[in-house]
């Protein structure tokens, strides 16, 4: 993952949304996913972890 081996895991939710942010505090590159508010917790940070993923290996 990062230098550190770790990332942040933000969970915003709004009436039936649930929005995952998924932060390298290394670089500051952020990755956000939108869900159900009733989707597990663990399934929404997945989901955000693998965004940040591919984030990561497409930029230069």
């Amino acid at each position: 993952m990062s230098g550190r081996g770790g990332i942040f895991i933000e969970f915003v939710i709004q009436g039936n949304v649930v929005k995952a942010t998924a932060i390298d505090p290394d670089s500051g590159l952020e990755a956000s996913v939108i869900g159900p508010a009733n989707a597990p917790q663990a399934a929404m940070a997945d989901a955000a972890r693998r965004k940040l993923e591919y984030l990561r290996k497409k930029k230069p």
